[in-house]
């Protein structure tokens, strides 16, 4: 059984930064792409950023290139997004998700597994 389990979420004032961690289980994790997405009260789920299976191709939202940086440590079956220069317009709930295969989508409905969110607080 998949499980995929976010923490690291909550409360900062705008220009901090917080950084999120997804822990998989039940899964050859090594062998998925993974993502991070947002979701805001009253707006559609977007895709943050994303990572291939290797680590070493990514993908991120224009509204937070430069500021946020997706990683993974395959060894933890861990997958990681440190966001900086937070603005109030990042406060969402933050999804980690896992991909159909080794590569990445920004198809939300590619994403089979889902964790149940984390919520991040951005105070002006």
């Amino acid at each position: 059984q998949v499980q995929l389990a976010e923490s690291g979420g909550g409360l900062v004032q705008a220009g901090g930064s917080l950084r999120l961690s997804c822990a998989a289980s039940g899964l050859t994790f090594s062998s998925y792409a993974m993502a991070w997405f947002r979701q805001a009260p009253g707006k559609e789920r977007e895709l943050v950023a994303a990572i291939n299976w290797g680590g070493r191709s990514t993908y991120y939202a224009d509204s937070v290139k430069g500021r946020f940086t997706i990683s993974r440590d395959n060894a933890k079956n861990t997958v990681y997004l440190q966001m900086n220069s937070l603005k109030p317009e990042d406060a969402a709930v933050y999804y980690c998700a896992r991909a159909g295969s080794r590569y990445y989508t920004v198809n939300p409905s590619e994403y089979a597994y889902w964790g149940q969110g984390t919520q991040v607080t951005v105070s002006s």
